[in-house]
């Protein structure tokens, strides 16, 4: 095997790492300056991102080695939608991981990898899921592509020793208002036919699809029709909380600069109005993108998203 990578690793390495090919093109994020970033190393992501260029070298590590051992590892589901299956077995609950990009790109090397390894260090098995964005990202494809996942996913339980008694939606930004959605009845896993989750983890999450949104995710997921009252009523998740909708745990940076942080507050308002389980994590700062929040004042998340996971068994 070749050196391992780390921060100082040329990211046109990491894309042409043999290993990788099966899901290269869908490898770094924004795809629109892919072409410019190869030429950068991985810790000159964080011009980009609040990335933590040690946590993403470290991922890239394990899914390198995952793939060395023979582990199909990735899953293509058809219609750019996929799966990167970071598997323990040892019949432990799943996490299906949504990471952001406002419904125009799935920044997985940045919010799903690293979180997909800090779970499986708490006993979670961890499934970071592509779902389709962009031009294809209008409603509801995205929630049809977390059905196909999670019906892929029971489909592969017995095989991959996966627990049969709940498993978590963990959604970062964009991804957050898709893992949210997911949570209820009448836009996921009800409407889906398909078991709902024991819990939700909603990482500075896009709540709202009304006035304090972030308009790129709304322009991208409502298209032609997000001026429509209606459809932004309906795609609201602080509207749509009822008292049956799943146990959340969820946190945002208080000075978040692209996600404004009324919208935690209004799902959080939204979940205590409904007598629903959750907890709420403000963190100080202004970061939006922080991932796993390796080395910042989020770091704790993880491990107070799996405690509270626990207390919902």
């Amino acid at each position: 095997m070749n050196a391992p990578f780390s921060p100082k690793t040329r990211l046109f390495r990491v894309a042409h790492c043999k290993e990788f090919a099966p899901f290269r093109k869908y490898l770094i994020s924004p795809r629109k300056v892919r072409l410019l970033m190869q030429a950068y190393r991985i810790s000159n992501l964080s011009w980009f991102y609040p990335l933590n260029a040690a946590s993403a070298a470290e991922a890239l590590n394990e899914m390198r080695a995952r793939r060395a051992r023979g582990e199909t590892f990735y899953y293509d589901l058809g219609d750019t939608v996929g799966l990167y299956a970071f598997l323990i077995g040892e019949n432990r609950p799943y996490v299906l991981i949504l990471p952001g990009g406002g419904y125009g790109d799935v920044c997985s090397f940045v919010e799903g990898f690293p979180t997909a390894v800090r779970f499986n260090r708490l006993g979670f098995n961890a499934i970071v899921g592509q779902y389709r964005v962009g031009k294809s990202a209008h409603y509801p494809h995205p929630q049809e592509d977390v059905a196909k996942m999670v019906r892929f996913i029971a489909s592969h339980a017995e095989e991959w020793q996966l627990a049969s008694d709940g498993y978590a939606v963990c959604g970062f930004s964009a991804g957050g208002h898709l893992a949210a959605s997911w949570g209820v009845r009448s836009l996921g896993w009800e409407k889906y036919g398909l078991p709902k989750p024991r819990a939700l983890f909603l990482c500075y999450p896009v709540i709202t699809m009304g006035e304090r949104t972030h308009e790129g995710s709304r322009k991208n997921f409502l298209g032609r029709d997000r001026g429509e009252p209606r459809l932004q009523e309906r795609y609201s998740i602080e509207r749509q909380v009822s008292a049956d909708y799943p146990p959340s745990f969820l946190w945002q940076c208080k000075g978040d600069t692209v996600v404004p942080f009324d919208n935690a507050v209004m799902m959080e308002e939204a979940l205590a109005r409904n007598n629903v389980a959750h907890v709420f994590f403000p963190v100080d700062g202004t970061a939006h993108g922080w991932g796993v929040a390796a080395g910042t004042p989020a770091e704790p998340w993880t491990e107070r998203a799996a405690k509270f996971y626990a207390e919902c068994r």
